[in-house]
């Protein structure tokens, strides 16, 4: 799966998503881990960030055996808009990284 890019004029923009928690960085995350579970690779691309103003691109990967926690660090952003089925979606991604 290719990794979710934002496009934002500058890093500080980014920056403020994240410091407010913007769901569709949650959502690219959890998409990317969850079409990684089985993967060799010890690090996953997970999101690009395209910085119009500086012309550059951040890409960001997650360690694999980060996984689990970051899973379960954005599951209560999933049931807080009551997705459910993407709910049981990442609990079946946990039970499967935890063998």
């Amino acid at each position: 799966m290719k990794p979710k890019e934002f496009k934002v004029n500058a890093m500080s923009e980014f920056q403020e998503l994240i410091d407010a928690k913007d769901f569709s960085i949650s959502r690219a995350v959890v998409e990317s881990i969850l079409s990684n579970l089985k993967t060799r690779k010890k690090h996953v691309h997970v999101l690009s960030v395209k910085c119009v103003e500086e012309n550059t691109i951040l890409d960001i990967t997650l360690e694999k055996s980060h996984f689990i926690d970051t899973l379960k660090d954005n599951l209560s952003y999933f049931e807080d808009r009551e997705m459910y089925e993407e709910c049981a979606k990442i609990h079946n991604g946990i039970k499967t990284l935890e063998g």
